[in-house]
């Protein structure tokens, strides 16, 4: 009798032993999988650059009478931004009309003297060849007269040069030149007018997405998501307007070019963008927060909380993520509970305890029906 008592309270300090040797619950946050369509998108770096960017020069030699802009202004098409010193070529116009309005009294006197001398020709008052000499002569007024016409032309387009206009829609620059500057015809850059609404991003994506590309191409447009490097909350949408026919041989990338809108002009030429662009869309797809995957050496995984209070490990795939969700592929289904934070701490098999109860999230989720692993 003595004997068994002992047994008894030996296996009984064994089994308390054990219990005081197994490690507390570790706290960890949860939360479930859902099934949600998700976008798979390729990000790469862009740069934006006007739709149109227009170099004014002056046309002709110069000096500049009046600058009509201020740095910044939006400007539209036909608006009168610079004007040269107009009284050279005034004067010249003047010239060349003057010169004109001379040939044609040339070529009336000519056109007189030619069916003067064809009326006598006729009573035989005058040879042949003098006929001819006055036809002559009304040809060469005649050419002398096109010319002057010309002249005209040439210096009323000079004069008209005087006067430099925005050639396109957009905001104009800085001042480069100023009242008093001396220019010279296609030398001095007198201003720059970017066109920005609308705008475009230019970026490389490598030759291998080049399959996907065509085919989501064929399908209807290629749609972009823009953001800003330093602000990620502000998304601006556009498509691919233009797919460079060749690949760069140095780099094995080949250039596109989105169009945004930029109704608000919140995006200007020049600046580094966050491309994202839409190559397919995973439909019904098992999701979980990006969070609760982590990465081993054997590729990603997640722990699933079973209805023993207990983790399990599961080996996924990362197919996509969006919004902090990321679609996987594995054994996992929709409705399981998994753990979000505090991996670091857990082991296949650990206890846990759920911190925040908010969620919905406990054990004995959707894994509770069945032994987990």
């Amino acid at each position: 009798m003595p004997l068994a008592g002992a047994l008894l309270i030996a296996a009984c300090s064994d089994e308390g032993l054990r219990e005081e040797k197994e490690p507390p619950p570790v706290p960890v946050s949860v939360a479930r999988a859902v099934t949600r369509d998700i976008p798979v998108l390729l990000q790469v770096v862009g740069r934006s650059e006007a739709f149109e960017s227009v170099t004014l020069k002056s046309r002709v030699d110069g000096q500049v009478e009046a600058v009509l802009f201020t740095e910044g202004q939006h400007v539209d098409q036909g608006d009168v931004l610079i004007r040269l010193d107009p009284t050279d070529f005034a004067a010249r116009l003047k010239q060349a009309e003057a010169t004109a309005a001379r040939d044609e009294a040339l070529i009336a006197k000519m056109r007189a003297d030619t069916a003067r001398y064809t009326t006598l020709k006729e009573r035989n008052f005058v040879s042949e060849e003098k006929v001819n000499d006055i036809r002559t002569n009304e040809a060469t007024a005649a050419a002398d007269l096109s010319a002057s016409k010309a002249a005209v032309e040439v210096a009323r387009l000079q004069h008209s040069y005087a006067t430099i206009r925005a050639p396109v829609t957009g905001v104009v620059g800085a001042r480069l030149v100023f009242p008093g500057s001396a220019v010279k015809a296609n030398d001095v850059t007198l201003a720059v007018i970017n066109r920005i609404r609308p705008l475009l991003v230019s970026f490389s994506v490598p030759e291998r997405y080049l399959p996907q590309l065509r085919a989501v191409r064929k399908e209807g447009a290629l749609k972009v998501d823009i953001t800003e490097p330093d602000n990620a909350s502000g998304h601006f949408e556009g498509a691919v307007r233009f797919v460079d026919n060749t690949v760069d041989a140095s780099t094995g990338t080949i250039l596109l070019k989105a169009e945004l809108p930029n109704t608000d002009e919140a995006l200007i030429p020049g600046q580094f963008l966050n491309v994202s662009l839409v190559l397919d869309t995973l439909r019904e797809a098992v999701c979980v927060p990006s969070k609760a995957v982590q990465l081993g050496p054997e590729g990603n995984y997640l722990y699933v909380l079973g209805e023993d209070g207990r983790v399990v490990l599961r080996r996924v795939e990362a197919l996509a993520a969006q919004d902090g969700f990321t679609a996987v592929r594995g054994e996992l289904r929709a409705g399981v509970t998994v753990v979000t934070d505090g991996q670091l701490r857990l082991t296949p098999g650990a206890r846990v305890r759920v911190q925040n109860a908010a969620s919905g999230a406990a054990p004995g989720g959707a894994e509770a029906s069945g032994p987990p692993g």
